[in-house]
């Protein structure tokens, strides 16, 4: 099989993995994934493996192959594996688990390397642009950053106590970090200009983007700019489309009949990919925030989505 322009897969509670034509909206692959839920999908930067989060494993799926077999399983998380994720050339994978733990796993070497206690079930990870800090959100409302030189936390905040950290999204430039939580408020920090470190945030906007859970936030890549958008995908069934230049709500995506769990931008930001408990997946204009395609074939809720569209492997930035 040769490598498609664009990979676009979707999870669902009906245990499988659905591999999509985009344009079509024609589903060409599926993988039977028996033993868990599907909590996550990330694609490679290089867009060969599709990583695909369960309970308790993360299992790497060869996207050119037509395989029903992982070609590798990650095994030592112990609950719910909730958050999976790639560095910038693909060398180490990280993940977070519901077992109150961060790992790192080198991509070429069996195991994980390395182990974060977050003391509470993990929601979210991402990792900063610069490559060398990872930020969680866990149960608790905790948000840490995990400098991964030192090797330790070198940072916690607790934006409302008490209240579950669902989302974590970084600006592609990193002067940017979001965190949903689930009373639908989003609380957005600059991160000082000057500084090699996550560990000075100053806050910036507190935004009340939802009445119900959020789900997931994410913001726009750098193709989009000059734009700057946040992207909310809520229990309230919608999707809304946020301005960072004034953090004024641009549109609202209506179509999906309930939950929305999971979203993405394309490379130029052009698009956005949403996953909805009513077991679709959706494409959506930036433009004018119309539905394009509804990719139907889930028999349950459809919870995450991935999408690669580069026409190159990313690369590392800085």
């Amino acid at each position: 099989m040769s490598q498609p322009p664009v990979v676009l897969a979707t999870a669902s509670y009906d245990h499988t993995i659905r591999f999509w034509d985009a344009k079509s909206g024609r589903c060409y692959r599926t993988i039977q994934y028996p033993e868990s839920l599907v909590n996550r999908l990330e694609i490679t930067p290089d867009k060969r493996y599709l990583a695909a989060a369960g309970n308790p494993h993360i299992r790497l799926f060869d996207i050119n192959s037509n395989s029903p077999q992982p070609v590798m399983s990650y095994d030592s998380h112990t609950n719910n594996v909730m958050a999976v994720g790639f560095q910038c050339d693909g060398n180490w994978m990280y993940s977070g688990s519901e077992d109150g733990t961060v790992k790192i796993w080198d991509l070429r070497a069996p195991g994980c390397q390395r182990e974060y206690e977050s003391r509470a079930a993990v929601n979210t990870v991402v990792l900063h642009p610069n490559q060398t800090e990872l930020i969680s959100g866990d149960q608790n409302g905790n948000i840490r950053v995990w400098d991964l030189t030192a090797n330790s936390c070198s940072c916690e905040l607790v934006p409302e106590v008490d209240t579950a950290v669902r989302s974590l999204t970084v600006m592609w430039d990193g002067s940017l970090v979001v965190a949903a939580n689930n009373r639908g408020t989003c609380y957005v920090w600059r991160l000082l200009q000057g500084t090699q470190t996550m560990t000075n945030f100053e806050p910036l906007h507190k935004l009340q983007a939802h009445d119900g859970y959020i789900l997931k936030c994410l913001l726009s890549p750098e193709l989009c700019e000059p734009h700057r958008y946040l992207a909310t995908a809520s229990a309230d069934h919608t999707v809304r489309i946020w301005n960072l230049d004034g953090f004024t709500l641009e549109k609202t995506l209506v179509g999906h009949q309930r939950w929305v769990w999971d979203c993405v931008f394309s490379v130029d930001g052009s698009f956005l990919i949403t996953a909805s408990s009513d077991s679709t997946a959706r494409l959506w204009s930036m433009s004018n925030g119309e539905e394009i395609k509804v990719y139907r074939g889930h028999q349950k809720a459809t919870v995450c989505c991935a999408l690669h569209d580069g026409t190159d492997p990313y690369s590392c930035s800085t």
